[in-house]
């Protein structure tokens, strides 16, 4: 089969970038690009998910909403692999609120489509199958740590991982945002962040955070950030190619 040309957009998301040309191939007519708007919302709790997505410099929260309308983030999605298909491999009902945190560009697939070309090329399903395990390793390892790190260490690492991402270091991340995925007052991540600044490790901006010195940033996280990172790296080796 003649080697297919990529764009730099479909590049952008490393799982798509991973597969061999043929494989690529198989999907690239399914595929189509769109804008994820901040904010939007893909599906809600329970709905059927009909389409998923692979975002580029997009990044997609996966959140649970209790019953008093609290939340909390379960799993983000990114640049490093495919949003909703997950939730999708027994009942294709959707497990909480997909809720774009930070809007980019992405890559959209109709579900069936998807599952053809998992079940006729063999290494597609076998890359879906290591990014669920990374996946699964990545949202036990927060559980833990949100039962037994503090709030610094904790949004040290939240930060690291949008950066990771996105891939730049001006994020439009909020107080209320990052209040909401790391499922604490909105008045405690001010304090924390207001830390992270005066340590030097990142400059707040309206509606913004700049990574000022990751590497420091990175020592000031918990253990699980390198911990996610180093699982992510050994099931998915390109999934940091670009640092």
């Amino acid at each position: 089969m003649t080697p297919v040309q990529r764009t730099p957009k479909e590049q952008d998301n490393r799982l798509l970038a991973a597969l061999a040309a043929e494989d690529f191939a198989y999907l690239e007519p399914h595929l189509t690009a769109i804008n994820l708007q901040r904010g939007q919302v893909l599906y809600e709790p329970g709905e059927i998910v009909n389409r998923i997505y692979f975002p580029h410099d997009a990044m997609v929260s996966l959140v649970t909403i209790m019953r008093d309308g609290k939340s909390a983030e379960m799993a983000v999605f990114g640049c490093e692999g495919v949003c909703g298909l997950v939730s999708a491999f027994a009942t294709r009902q959707a497990f909480g609120r997909y809720i774009v945190q930070l809007g980019g560009a992405a890559s959209s697939i109709e579900l069936s489509r998807m599952h053809e070309a998992m079940a006729a090329r063999p290494a597609i399903q076998s890359l879906v199958l290591r990014f669920t395990e990374a996946l699964m390793a990545q949202t036990l390892q927060t559980v833990a740590c949100n039962a037994v790190h503090s709030l610094e260490t904790r949004c040290c690492r939240w930060i690291l991982m949008s950066q990771d991402r996105v891939g730049r270091a001006d994020l439009p991340l909020t107080h209320e945002f990052l209040a909401e995925m790391l499922g604490v007052q909105r008045s405690t991540v001010t304090d924390v962040t207001r830390t992270l600044q005066d340590k030097g490790l990142i400059r707040q901006g309206r509606g913004s955070i700049t990574v000022v010195d990751r590497p420091q940033l990175q020592k000031a996280a918990c253990e699980c950030y390198g911990v996610i990172r180093q699982k992510f790296q050994e099931l998915l080796p390109r999934t940091y190619e670009r640092d």
